[in-house]
């Protein structure tokens, strides 16, 4: 496979000024990081009417190249880079009003920077920026911008920066993502340099010049000659190899030999095989000790024979062990660590002794209002720890939840979950259909991505096949393939005769499952509040009909009225005989 290969040439100068503000910094790590998380590049420039620029600038750039790789594989470079940025300026605005300049007419005087950032991951460029320093790309003989500066002009000798880290609490990051190609040349500068070495002049440069550092040392006293008064930083990023796409950790994983499926009482890469556990088209899954140590029983997953040949499938398999690695959290299946090399793709994970949530329907066909609350909190707290790592589980089902002797549920096979970090790489994926049709949201049936609504309806279902041991669309929303069929869809009631079940419950139901995202719940801790607290406003704003609240009522109701209209025309007939 391929990997990503970048070349970096930076350089930076106090020019005329006292002391240098600027300050700049990259990072090229190696995998399986490189490949989860790209190479950062950023550049600050210290305000100059701050004593205290440098030590702002310092703080941005370091804290930006060191933070960044801290948070989660799973996120997006969007969200990692954004939450490390604001996390950066809450610090410099705090030190700000802690020095003497916390004078609300005086804060650019105090810890204040600009910040440009651009992190390079798979085939994307996604730039942040604030400020004035500038980003370009290079087009042909010139260069494109690719930020925009925060500058507000008040007159040819005036200008002020309109935004800029350490001036509020709040900062507002622009960011783009930009697609490259291999021999894609990046530029990070700052005004000591763009305003006064021309576009042209630094493309000719980067081109002529023996190296990036040279070509950075070089544009930088281009600009000292021309009479620049200001510190002087210049970046030049050059895409030499760009990678497949794959994180390199689950590209090594899914490169392993596909293995035989074990035999009951059979030596297993260091397992003993104990028995097997569930087989389907998906994969095979097997109960089995480590014959090496005296351990607790794991469970193996094997590929399926059938779906061998299928590279998306075995991606997805690996995928499964790479997120349970990754969370930690008493209703999501843990992962278990291998106590040696692989020399076949399979995955080991805790034993759950227990039943599926499926069997447990079975065994529990009228279950309490409190026992389903009870398990779909569970089920929510495990979702929660997915979308907090920005994943989406996308195959939310019965067989999918497993609950132990304790009675404790858990969220089980991740092989269908959607990783924001992950799709960044690979995004052939993205909107495929993973789950099991009666429960996936309905979007992803149009082709949509999902979201962290896509699994709150997939909860909400089965809430409600748990309370009435049906659907509430029947099988009738996995037939519907449009968005006018969709609408069409009526929500039968949870509601009977039969069932103690309170009316502000099924206004809950109703919202968690509705056909159209933007109307589902936009929280999981809203959907299990409505659970256990009444929400009038549920009920009547979707006022239900009687055929859908009581259909044996309606059906008994609307004889009566039939039976009570038939003998009035029998009594009216009769009496025009008489």
């Amino acid at each position: 496979m391929a990997q990503l290969q970048l070349s970096i040439g930076q350089h930076s100068d106090k020019g005329r000024k006292e002391a240098n503000q600027d300050f700049h910094g990259a990072m090229i790590p190696a995998e399986p990081v490189l490949g989860l998380k790209g190479v950062a590049v950023a550049l600050a420039d210290g305000i100059s009417s701050s004593r205290l620029g440098r030590i702002a600038a310092e703080s941005a750039v370091g804290g930006f190249l060191a933070d960044y790789y801290c948070t989660p594989d799973s996120w997006s470079v969007k969200t990692s880079a954004q939450r490390v940025i604001a996390a950066t300026n809450s610090w410099l605005d705090a030190q700000t009003r802690r020095t003497a300049h916390a004078d609300e007419h005086d804060r650019d005087r105090g810890h204040v920077c600009t910040l440009s950032a651009v992190v390079v991951k798979s085939r994307t460029a996604h730039v942040f920026h604030v400020g004035d320093s500038r980003v370009y790309r290079v087009v042909g003989q010139s260069l494109e911008q690719l930020t925009t500066d925060h500058r507000i002009v008040m007159s040819s000798e005036q200008t002020y920066l309109a935004r800029a880290l350490g001036i509020s609490a709040e900062v507002e990051i622009d960011y783009q993502a930009v697609e490259l190609d291999r021999g894609d040349v990046l530029v990070l500068a700052t005004d000591g340099v763009y305003e006064h070495v021309e576009p042209r002049l630094v493309v000719q440069t980067i081109a002529e010049a023996p190296d990036l550092d040279v070509a950075a040392k070089q544009i930088v006293a281009t600009a000292y000659e021309r009479g620049s008064p200001d510190n002087l930083t210049i970046q030049i990023v050059r895409v030499d190899a760009l990678p497949d796409g794959e994180a390199a950790e689950l590209e090594a994983q899914t490169g392993l030999p596909l293995p035989p499926l074990p035999e009951p009482g059979a030596l297993f890469d260091g397992y003993r095989i104990v028995r097997e556990l569930h087989s389907s088209s998906r994969s095979h899954v097997f109960l089995a000790v480590d014959a090496e140590a005296a351990a607790e029983p794991v469970v193996l997953k094997v590929p399926s024979i059938d779906l061998r040949g299928d590279p998306a499938y075995l991606r997805r398999f690996a995928m499964e062990e790479w997120v349970a690695r990754r969370l930690d959290n008493p209703h999501l299946l843990k992962a278990r660590s291998p106590a040696r090399p692989r020399n076949w793709l399979y995955t080991v994970s805790e034993f759950v002794d227990g039943c599926t949530l499926t069997q447990w329907m079975v065994d529990n066909p009228r279950p309490g209002v409190e026992a389903v609350r009870g398990i779909v909190e569970q089920i929510a707290a495990g979702l929660q720890a997915l979308h907090r790592k920005e994943m989406l589980h996308q195959d939310l089902r019965p067989e999918n939840v497993m609950i132990d002797r304790t009675g404790t549920a858990r969220i089980i096979d991740f092989g269908a979950t959607r990783v924001a970090g992950i799709v960044e790489s690979h995004p052939a994926d993205a909107n495929a259909i993973l789950g099991t049709a009666q429960y996936t949201a309905p979007e992803y049936f149009l082709g949509e991505g999902g979201t962290t609504r896509s699994d709150i309806y997939s909860l909400g279902v089965i809430a409600y096949q748990m309370l009435s041991g049906r659907l509430p669309y029947g099988a009738r929303m996995a037939q519907a393939r449009t968005r006018q069929q969709q609408r069409q869809l009526a929500y039968a009631s949870v509601l009977d005769d039969a069932r103690e079940i309170p009316d502000w419950i099924d206004g809950a139901l109703r919202k968690a499952v509705h056909p159209e995202p933007s109307r589902r719940y936009e929280e999981l801790s809203e959907f299990l509040y409505d659970l256990r607290h009444p929400n009038r406003r549920l009920v009547d704003a979707n006022p239900a009909a009687l055929a859908e609240r009581n259909p044996l009522l309606f059906w008994k109701a609307l004889s009566a009225v039939l039976a009570a209209a038939l003998l009035l025309m029998i009594a009216v007939e009769f009496g025009r005989f008489h």
